[in-house]
């Protein structure tokens, strides 16, 4: 454990901070998972509810710095070709 006082908190500060990603990043894999339960249910109705949210929650990550921009898009893209390609 650190002595000095600022080390002491940039530790509490960085324990929050990777709390609050982990949770961010949690409700991302949680979204996209439901994504994808739905077009295997092949539901595209619930699908498309599905990838809307999911593409709110990955822009709200990406927004905060969770995940770089990049990454979100890619991750974007390939969810809307998933919901696409049902038939």
């Amino acid at each position: 454990m650190a002595n000095i006082k600022s080390a002491k908190k940039r530790i509490l500060v960085s324990q929050v901070r990777a709390d609050k990603n982990k949770a961010i990043r949690s409700s991302v894999k949680t979204a996209v998972k439901k994504v994808y339960t739905a077009i295997d249910a092949n539901d595209k109705e619930a699908a498309k509810s599905a990838l809307l949210n999911a593409t709110s929650i990955i822009d709200k990550a990406t927004i905060k710095g969770v995940y770089h921009k990049n990454y979100a898009s890619r991750k974007i893209s390939r969810l809307n070709l998933a919901v696409n390609k049902m038939a």
